[in-house]
């Protein structure tokens, strides 16, 4: 009778019914063939016994593949790298549960046979017999560690002859529990999980040493097969798995029926997809610069432990900003796809990345906008050639011409950069020409600096894009990535000193020895009163111009930028102590819509995200 009332019967568990004893043709073949192999069974035994064991002499010998995980700023683990996802951890660190339910589930008579179970043998060669089919294996736990270590997955009877004789043999170089270390270590638990560690990670979200007894259950039910028993994919047929664990857990008296039933009617809480929907882009950034010191086999197979830059609270707040804000847009058009959104946040005094979404879907494209995508800052670029005019000498109380400009542009074409909805004022004192964003002003202003001024002032600033060599540059119109932009205004808020960003802070490896990855210089950039004059004014964007959508955090500067036909919106800005930029735009230069400015598109997603960082 079921420990747990009114449990189905598990139909992968149980043999098929008896159909009784006939001796017809296709019975008959089967008995020449296992007369036949009995003949080579001797010989099979002998070559079986030399075989070369792998030297496995301890535990401490079972050197796996072994995923590579990156930590968070906090050391919580947000994503892994590897073709195996294994994490291997001690005998001693599992709970002493987690051993015995697989025992359960798995090989009942694990701790008195020694190597072979010759009644599970016997079993199911009697169910297979009488089926006629393989529906039923007999092999122990300690077979199971031979046949993926030692032995291919082929299935032969010289095989299965090879894998008894050296199941024998690791039982006499190996302990129970080494052997059970090995095998928890081991096991393919489904949805890429190798081992117990990381398939609680996969299901759960947790160490395997937090895991409860309905959670252990759920995993020790899972190697007889993976796929069927998925909770994630097979949520029926896990519960029906798991409640037969529980069950043969209370009639070998690991816990009692009380345990069993309470563990099952608590249910189960299942974690996301934690290693790919939010982090998966930094995740592809790490893996980029780890290729810098490692081989791509080190990095999947030897089990780095890599501790970042990136704060998991506010890589959630940047997730749920740009999905929010991208939705707003989609609101306001309704006719037009869903564009795309990233991201960015760097510690302003470091350079350390705090967040990084590079698209609204990481599960739909893999493209990083923060780092691949190159597109055009707009205005967002101004404060920067604002700061070399002021680097050569201009006077902050300059004032600017901002009437209609006409410049040539090759033969009889003119170029007539114009103002937002075309006005015009007159003229502007510099800073009321940054704070209104006018275009013409700006143009001008580059004319006064020169373009190698600004250009060399970019670089120094760690633009290391390709910059166009005409008076379009004051317009924003060549094309940079999110992330070295949103650097460059990290001088700006921090009295003119530049950190290049960083990620990553040190990597270790399986053996616990520690690296210390190379963190960005700091490099004076530019001159205190020019840093605090860009700030002050990107202070009153937010206050009274075109970032006013940004407006109602406390120390808060930035900028806006919008290019035309409103194909990228933009808004980068600082309040003490983090920098952010964002983007929104399609990937194929189409106009997001009327109105959809980097103060419309992208200020609120920025402010939504900072409300959250400052709070």
């Amino acid at each position: 009778m079921s420990t747990i009332p009114d449990a189905k019967t598990d139909p992968l568990s149980q043999p098929p019914p008896y159909r009784g004893w006939i001796l017809d043709q296709r019975h008959l073949t089967h008995l020449l063939l296992a007369t036949a192999g009995l003949a080579t069974l001797l010989i099979g035994v002998v070559l079986a016994w030399f075989m070369a064991l792998p030297d496995i002499r301890s535990a401490e010998d079972y050197r796996p593949q072994v995923a590579t995980l990156i930590l968070d700023r906090n050391g919580r683990p947000i994503d892994s790298i590897a073709k195996e996802f294994r994490i291997v951890i001690p005998y001693a660190a599992m709970p002493p549960l987690l051993p015995q339910a697989f025992v359960a589930a798995e090989d009942s008579r694990y701790w008195e046979h020694t190597g072979l179970d010759g009644w599970s043998i016997f079993r199911a060669a009697f169910n297979n017999l009488r089926s006629g089919r393989k529906s039923q294996g007999g092999s122990t736990i300690t077979q199971q560690v031979t046949r993926a270590l030692l032995l291919t997955r082929e299935k032969s009877y010289q095989r299965k002859i090879a894998e008894a004789v050296l199941s024998f043999r690791l039982e006499k170089l190996l302990s129970k529990e080494e052997i059970l270390f090995i095998y928890l270590n081991e096991i393919y638990l489904g949805e890429g999980a190798y081992g117990v560690e990381a398939a609680a990670r996969t299901y759960f979200g947790k160490k395997a040493g937090q895991l409860t007894l309905g959670e252990i259950a759920l995993l020790a039910g899972l190697p007889q097969s993976p796929s069927n028993y998925s909770p994630i994919k097979q949520p029926e047929s896990a519960r029906i798995r798991q409640r037969y664990v529980l069950n043969r857990m209370a009639e070998d008296g690991m816990i009692t029926a009380d345990d069993a039933r309470t563990a099952f009617e608590q249910g189960l809480q299942l974690a996301g997809d934690w290693r790919k929907s939010l982090n998966g882009y930094f995740a592809h950034y790490v893996h980029n610069q780890l290729l810098s010191r490692y081989t791509e086999a080190d990095i999947c197979q030897k089990g780095l432990t890599v501790a970042t830059t990136i704060d998991s609270d506010l890589q959630l707040a940047a997730a749920q900003a740009i999905a929010d804000g991208v939705a707003k847009v989609v609101e306001r058009h309704p006719m037009q796809a869903e564009p795309q959104g990233a991201l960015v946040a760097l510690d302003t005094a470091s350079g350390r990345i705090r967040a990084m979404i590079g698209g609204v879907d990481f599960n739909e494209t893999q493209y990083n906008r923060t780092l691949q995508a190159n597109r055009q800052p707009g205005s967002a670029f101004k404060p920067l050639l604002f700061a070399a005019a002021l680097e050569q000498g201009l006077a902050q109380g300059t004032v600017l011409i901002d009437t209609p400009l006409s410049l040539p542009s090759g033969g009889d074409k003119l170029w007539q950069p114009r103002n937002f909805k075309n006005e015009y004022h007159g003229s502007l004192t510099l800073t009321e020409a940054l704070v209104r964003s006018s275009n013409v002003a700006a143009v001008r202003l580059l004319q006064q600096t020169g373009l190698d001024n600004v250009i060399h002032l970019a670089k120094k600033m760690g633009i290391t894009s390709p910059l166009q060599t005409d008076l379009t540059l004051a317009l924003g119109a060549s094309p940079v990535s999110i992330l070295e932009m949103t650097a460059v205004y990290t001088a700006f808020n921090n009295q003119g000193m530049y950190h290049a960003p960083v990620g990553i802070t040190r990597v270790s490896d399986r053996d616990g020895r520690v690296t210390p990855w190379p963190q960005s210089a700091v490099q004076q950039v530019l001159s205190k009163d020019t840093a605090a004059w860009i700030t002050a004014t990107l202070t009153q964007v937010i206050q009274r111009g075109t970032g006013k959508n940004a407006a109602g955090i406390p120390g808060a500067s930035g900028k806006t930028g919008t290019t035309d036909n409103n194909v990228d919106a933009w808004f980068i800005g600082s309040v003490p102590d983090l920098t952010a930029g964002v983007w929104v735009g399609y990937d194929r230069n189409t106009s997001l819509g009327d109105g959809e400015t980097g103060g419309q598109a992208a200020a609120p997603i920025w402010k939504k995200f900072m409300l959250h960082a400052v709070n």
